[in-house]
């Protein structure tokens, strides 16, 4: 059994969305004054490799407190679009050319390569996205979740959140952004473990998500 881990280490300069405050990790406790140590986390709830719930998007739509842990857990496989270019857009052909695998698994994850640009400014630019049809796609065929190594299902310049929309309005769906890590999987199926932490009336949530293979 191989696990590989595909989340990001939270710290206080790690990148987040555009507008966002960054997070801040301060040491409350000490060894020398106190006998152990505790650190105090400020986040926002989208920090880091992170999962979106339907309540994210929909002021009815569940919580991932609320969603069954089955639901974070599952069989996965993950779709090489790294020859996408930048401002592209993942059309349903890569659905059409993995469709046993992608028949199979539960979570999709899609590898744009983006996460090059981890740390710089360009992660920030224009990181190729799904196109509603691929959207439409997963949600007609019961998949439990949709992965990516970049910072958003949506273009940043879309504010409507269009694919958002698509996604979590089938509130069995969640969404997993800021993956790293997926080129070490290749295109054999694996378990994917993505569990969020569980708060009251989570819109969403940092998670440690990990491939069993």
């Amino acid at each position: 059994m191989k696990i590989i881990d595909l989340t990001h280490t939270i710290s206080n300069t790690i990148p987040v969305y555009p507008g966002t405050e960054g997070p801040n990790l301060s040491i409350s406790n000490t060894y020398e004054e106190d006998g152990f140590k505790e650190t105090l986390l400020k986040m926002f709830s989208h920090t880091g490799t992170h999962m979106d719930a339907p309540h994210h998007i929909f002021p009815k739509g569940i919580s991932l407190d609320k969603k069954d842990a089955s639901g974070f857990v599952g069989k996965a496989c993950v779709i090489d679009a790294t020859d996408v270019p930048e401002g592209g857009m993942i059309d349903i052909s890569y659905i059409e050319r993995n469709k046993e695998r992608v028949e199979r698994a539960e979570f999709i994850l899609f590898r744009t390569g983006w996460e090059k640009y981890w740390g710089q400014d360009a992660y920030f630019g224009e990181y190729p996205v799904i196109s509603k049809e691929v959207a439409r796609y997963l949600v007609e065929h019961n998949k439990k979740g949709i992965g990516l190594d970049n910072i958003g299902l949506d273009p940043i310049s879309d504010t409507a959140l269009t694919l958002h929309h698509i996604i979590l309005e089938k509130e069995t769906m969640v969404i997993i952004e800021n993956l790293c890590n997926l080129d070490l999987i290749g295109e054999e199926d694996f378990l994917l473990v993505a569990l969020p932490l569980k708060f009251e009336n989570s819109d969403g949530a940092p998670i440690r998500a990990v491939a069993i293979l």
